[in-house]
Parts: C-alpha cells; structure tokens; sequence
C-alpha cells in the first residue's frame, strides 16, 4: 500500500511534467488528478479523458487553446500580475494547447460522468477581490481570491478551481477553517527565496515556490506567507457525492470565533 502523505515538494521531469496528486499515488485522498506542464515555445500538448472533466489554467507563457468549439490565443505575464485563463471541459472533450511561447500551464481533472458545455475563462469572468478578512486581525489577513468554477459556475462539474494572492506577510484561510471536501493548494511566491507555513491540522510545513499541501476532508488549513513575498495559492477542491462544496461550506474552529469580533490592533511600541 502506498503511503498517504499532506505536503509536497515536486520536480519536473525531462518531459516538463510535475506530477502532484493521481488517483493512486501518495496524494489519492484529493480525488484528482492534478498536473504542472512546462512548454517550450512551439510545443504542443494535447488532453482528453473518457469519464473526467479537464481544467486547464495558465499559469504564465502565451498559449492558444483549441478545442471542439473554439480556439484562441491567451497570454499572461505571470500569475502575480494578471488574471487568469482556464478552459473547462467535460470527459471525452480533446483540448490541444499549443506554447506561442515559453509557458506554465496546470491540468486539473477528475471523475465526471455529466456533459456540460465547454468554457474558456477569463480574468472578467474571474475578478480578483479581496475577501472578507480585509482590515481584520490587526490587518494581518488580507487576500485576494478569483473563483474560476464552482457549483454554482457549473453545476454540472465535480470540480472547484480558483487563485488566492496574500498580501505580504498575510495570512489567509484565517480563521482556521475547515470542509469535509478534500482540497489541494499549490504555491508560487514572486521571489525564487519567498517561503511561508502550511497548516494541516497539526502539522505544519514550509511552503516554497511549486509545492503544494493536499488537505484531507475535515483538517483545518490556515496558510501564511513570511513578510516581504506575495503569496500566490491555486486552489483546487472536489466536491463529494451529495455534498459539494459551496461558499456555505467553510466551517471555523470554535476555539478562535471569539477573533471574529475582537478589536486586534498592532501595539504602538
């Protein structure tokens, strides 16, 4: 039996592919099968799956997508800098994405038997907003978020996919929180060196550019990122038969509700 573990540190391999998590491997309790790709300028990669729904998010690069209903031509200087790209599919749908230049993309997919019309996203459809901990905690846990799909998106798709962007030094998911859906966040910082701490219940590890921590159903997650470096967090969640994830889901711990109300202020000194 494999083992099952919370925390990963991938590499590519000669083919420009980091594997995160599979349906067999130390990260199957995430229900999907997620993937980084690094295209060389002219390369071309092609995705298709009977029975599972495919995201394909840009992470940076130029890239045209083509698929059954469409092509077109995206780009996006970095995630830091710009919005996304992301096209939805359901199983048995080909996508071709082709690099006009060097580019980053992430492959989200899981089990899907449902049809539903093929979507590209874009950063209108995705808008960055600040979420509700803005000028709370001492301010200490301002983040951005963009929600590309969830159910009430697509209702027909198994899937959440969105992009978290701490302010530096800020943490976010706070309070602690928790959902019975597992949940996979994979971390880029805008500095090579930037570093911050993910919260697995328990256990804690350090965040580094391209790792990512695969939340089991039920743990709470708070994430931080160290002072200095922006924290991106791509956030990928599959909902559970009979109980999908909604923006109702996140549960915080009773021991910290009393923040909720609380005046925190930085002392003067």
């Amino acid at each position: 039996m494999v083992e099952k573990k919370l925390f990963g540190y991938p590499t590519f391999d000669e083919n420009g592919e980091e594997i995160l998590s599979t349906y067999e491997n130390e990260y199957r309790d995430m229900l999907m099968d997620v993937r980084i790709y690094r295209m060389a300028a002219g390369s071309v990669r092609e995705f298709c799956r009977e029975g599972e729904e495919i995201a394909v998010l840009l992470f940076s690069g130029e890239i045209t997508f083509k698929w059954p209903d469409g092509e077109k031509t995206v780009s996006r200087e970095s995630v830091f800098t710009e919005g996304p790209w992301a096209l939805h599919v359901s199983g048995g749908v080909k996508i071709e994405v082709t690099a006009v230049k060097d580019s980053e993309i992430l492959v989200q997919c899981t089990h899907n038997d449902k049809s539903f019309a093929s979507k590209l996203y874009g950063p209108e459809d995705a808008p960055w907003k600040y979420s509700g901990a803005k000028g709370k905690f001492g301010n200490t846990a301002n983040r951005q978020v963009n929600t590309i799909i969830d159910i009430d998106i697509n209702p027909d798709s198994n899937m959440v996919l969105g992009e978290v962007m701490n302010d530096r030094g800020n943490w976010s998911g706070y309070l602690p929180h928790r959902h019975p859906q597992p949940e996979l966040y994979y971390f880029k910082f805008d500095r090579p060196e930037g570093f911050g701490a993910s919260f697995v219940g328990d256990d804690v590890f350090k965040s580094v550019d391209n790792s990512f921590s695969a939340i089991p159903g039920g743990r709470l997650h708070p994430q931080a990122a160290a002072p200095g470096y922006l924290m991106y967090t791509c956030w990928m969640i599959r909902h559970l038969p009979g109980d999908p994830w909604l923006q109702t889901s996140r549960f915080e711990d009773d021991a910290y509700m009393w923040l909720s109300d609380a005046k925190i202020v930085n002392q003067p000194w």
